[in-house]
């Protein structure tokens, strides 16, 4: 009975070093020594997708010795799927993000700071700007890849019959301008805009960098404060005018999403939309047959034609043994005419700058040109590298911000609530 324990012991232990030898160690290289890493990819619309399973392909091929496999990740999960794979130590080796989610996990140590693994053409080629919406203390933990501007998609035969101002890039409407424009276009059964503001904060705040505002300063020390000052009230105050004085932005937008906006668009009930840059691609796709759009820049104040931005991130989990091949995908994924594919399939700009100068991302079809125009004004998202933001955000801001445009508070209850609830907030995290 023993010897038959002790043959049935010995064939398991030897199954189990075939098996083993099978599939690798846990280091993530094979038996022959090939390396194999994990990409989290947050693309999901088509042609975005197949670009990133296309260049991946390709990278395979060149590379025998280091094999990546394509993860579909979501972008409605992916901070929660991240933190649970971090803690439980099966994150992937390269990941796909966005800016204004990677703070949390810089600080908390999970990313590995990528400035002795960049390559001098990587860092060159993607401006300062951009490379400082991904750097966390002293730590680069992520490179910036793709970034959409806000822009104003307007009805054409509306907007013309209107007799306003045609904004340009160069010469784009005040925000008083604005305002006196979407008067003039709204009319029976139309309003001159809706704002689609489900997430009210962050379009708040990118586009309040236009008006002067900034809300969230920095002391001697380094800490985040909160101030409500008259910039911040600009683009807010516009927004809330339109819907709740003039009657030119329709109400019942406000708690909808940018595609929830769109039929109305379609339907004529909205003159005007402001949208992310990529809504190009839905608005192509649905539109119906012989409807005519324009790209416009969103409105400049006191601070000028900027907005902020939180690009879409590739970083490397500080877990990953493999970190210099990591980086070497990364590098290879983001080459110029890569960067163009990926630009593309996703409808955005490319942060690179050898890309953005792709003729392919400067005609005048599609707004495209409107766009590219726009990334000089690019900035990082006034409150992404803050830690507690998206406590503040979820708690404090978005029902300020919502109660605010639908009237039920004034400004100074607004900006109560912002910086004496959000300083409580913020408190905890900077202890």
């Amino acid at each position: 009975m023993r010897a038959t324990v002790r043959r049935a012991a010995a064939a398991v232990a030897v199954l189990a070093l075939l098996l083993t030898g099978c599939s690798g160690g846990d280091d993530g290289r094979d038996a022959d020594g090939t390396i194999r890493l994990r990409f989290q990819s947050l693309a999901w619309q088509k042609e975005s997708v197949d670009a990133n399973k296309q260049l991946v392909k390709e990278w395979n091929v060149a590379h025998p010795d280091v094999q990546v496999e394509y993860v579909q990740g979501s972008w409605d999960s992916v901070h929660d799927q991240l933190l649970t794979s971090f803690e439980g130590g099966e994150a992937p080796d390269i990941i796909h993000d966005a800016s204004d989610d990677l703070a949390d996990f810089a600080y908390g140590g999970y990313l590995a700071d990528l400035r002795p693994l960049l390559p001098e053409r990587l860092k060159a080629d993607i401006p300062e700007q951009s490379w400082r919406t991904t750097t966390f203390g002293e730590g680069v933990h992520g490179v910036p890849f793709l970034q959409e501007p806000r822009v104003l998609i307007a009805n054409t035969k509306l907007l013309k019959a209107s007799g306003a101002r045609i904004p340009t890039p160069e010469r784009p409407w005040s925000w008083e301008e604005f305002r006196q424009v979407t008067k003039e276009l709204t009319g029976k059964g139309r309003y001159g805009i809706a704002w689609p503001l489900k997430e009210p904060v962050s379009v708040t705040l990118n586009l309040g960098l236009s008006g002067g505002g900034q809300l969230f300063h920095r002391d001697g020390e380094g800490k985040a404060l909160l101030r409500f000052e008259p910039g911040d009230g600009v683009v807010a105050g516009t927004i809330h005018d339109q819907v709740n004085t003039d009657n030119s932005a329709a109400r019942s937008a406000l708690g909808m999403g940018g595609s929830d906006a769109l039929p109305g668009f379609f339907g004529g009930k909205y003159a005007m939309l402001p949208l992310g840059f990529s809504y190009r691609q839905q608005i192509i796709q649905q539109a119906p047959e012989g409807f005519e759009w324009t790209v416009l820049p969103m409105p400049a104040g006191a601070g000028g034609a900027v907005q902020g931005v939180s690009p879409q991130t590739l970083s490397v989990a500080q877990e990953s043994p493999y970190k210099k091949e990591a980086v070497a995908f990364i590098d290879f994924l983001l080459r110029p005419a890569n960067m163009v594919r990926l630009a593309r399939g996703d409808w955005m700009l490319p942060t690179g700058t050898e890309a953005l100068a792709d003729p392919s991302l400067r005609g005048t079809r599609n707004g495209w040109a409107v766009g590219t125009a726009l990334a000089e004004g690019l900035r990082p998202a006034p409150a992404q590298s803050v830690r507690g933001y998206p406590e503040w955000k979820d708690k404090v801001a978005t029902p300020a911000y919502q109660e605010f445009y639908s009237g039920a508070i004034d400004t100074g209850e607004l900006s109560k609530r912002l910086v004496e609830d959000g300083s409580r907030v913020l408190a905890r995290y900077q202890r």
